[in-house]
């Protein structure tokens, strides 16, 4: 699965939700945004115009990212995977010794947000978690350190 693009069907969902909001309502409005700026006149010293501007090239290149994205990208259905074992897709509970459990779900990189627990499959945790099961003991070189959990279930 190396060098492949790799997106859950949830993750697909999603840009194609940022999508839409990015050509429909944020580009009419950075539109309007440039119309007003124009209006005023002299725009090699427009604040106004220059910043519609750069917000207008940001916004261009994410549609043109989660456009690549979704042409390019491999969909990982959840409901046709196998849930004996840890595929992308899946939250895994791992528990280390001593510690809570933690919850990570296996996403594809244009997916991955620490904060709410998606990790890449690729990432050192994400590989390592591949293809085992509930009760496996998996150790990780991570670069904070080594750390050593046990797989408690698989959602």
């Amino acid at each position: 699965m190396k060098n492949q693009l790799i997106i859950t069907k949830s993750g697909k969902l999603k840009l194609e939700e940022e999508l839409a909001e990015l050509k429909g309502p944020r580009r009419m409005g950075i539109s309007r945004r440039l119309k007003s700026a124009i209006e005023m006149g002299d725009l090699s010293e427009n604040a106004d115009y220059i910043t519609a501007k750069e917000d207008q090239g940001f916004l261009e290149g994410r549609i043109l990212e989660i456009e690549t994205i979704l042409a390019n990208a491999e969909v990982v259905d959840q409901v046709n995977i196998e849930n004996d074992t840890v595929q992308i897709g899946h939250k895994v509970t791992v528990q280390e010794d001593g510690e809570p459990e933690e919850v990570f779900e296996l996403v594809g990189i244009s997916e991955v947000n620490t904060l709410l627990g998606k990790i890449s499959y690729e990432s050192p945790i994400g590989s390592a978690l591949l293809n085992k099961r509930p009760g496996d003991k998996v150790k990780v070189e991570t670069p904070g350190g080594a750390i050593e959990f046990t797989i408690i279930r698989i959602d």
